[in-house]
């Protein structure tokens, strides 16, 4: 199997990733990367954690970089058809829940911390992470991701 990163689909989606926050943000995700296969590769590469889900009425994973990969202990094609709730543990899901409220509301909050669960169990609390929604090219919403570089096992 190719690298994740390499198919049509992730190099277009780095690229939603990335115009994306700049909207929101009004900073660019990786600065000085702009060139679409070079985006989508920098982007799986980075050492921050980089996840999104579309907008099914329960979001599935369909993005997530080799340190989210590692920090969930999934597979690309296991992570990408997860549902994002089973990120949380069930007592954290209500309030992940009104945090992707809010985000949908306001387009991106910055600073937001939870505790999450890995695949075989392990807890960890992430820190100052940014979630912001998706635009497609013509400005509709199409998901949300999320990126931290800061977590601690539980």
């Amino acid at each position: 199997m190719s690298e994740p990163w390499t198919s049509d689909w992730a190099v277009a989606h780095a690229g939603t990733l990335a115009r994306s926050f700049r909207h929101w943000l009004g900073r660019e995700l990786l600065p000085g990367v702009t060139e679409p296969p070079a985006l989508a590769e920098a982007l799986f590469a980075a050492p921050f954690v980089l996840v999104s889900h579309g907008t099914q009425a329960d979001p599935v994973l369909n993005y997530g970089n080799r340190a989210a990969l590692a920090l969930w202990e999934m597979p690309w094609d296991e992570l990408t058809g997860t549902p994002s709730r089973l990120t949380a543990e069930p007592v954290a899901r209500e309030e992940r829940a009104r945090l992707l409220a809010e985000v949908t509301q306001h387009g991106h909050i910055a600073n937001y911390a939870g505790v999450r669960i890995s695949k075989s169990g392990r807890r960890f609390r992430i820190a100052q992470a940014v979630v912001w929604n998706l635009l497609d090219e013509r400005g509709a919403h199409c998901g949300q991701a999320a990126m931290f570089d800061r977590w601690e096992y539980l």
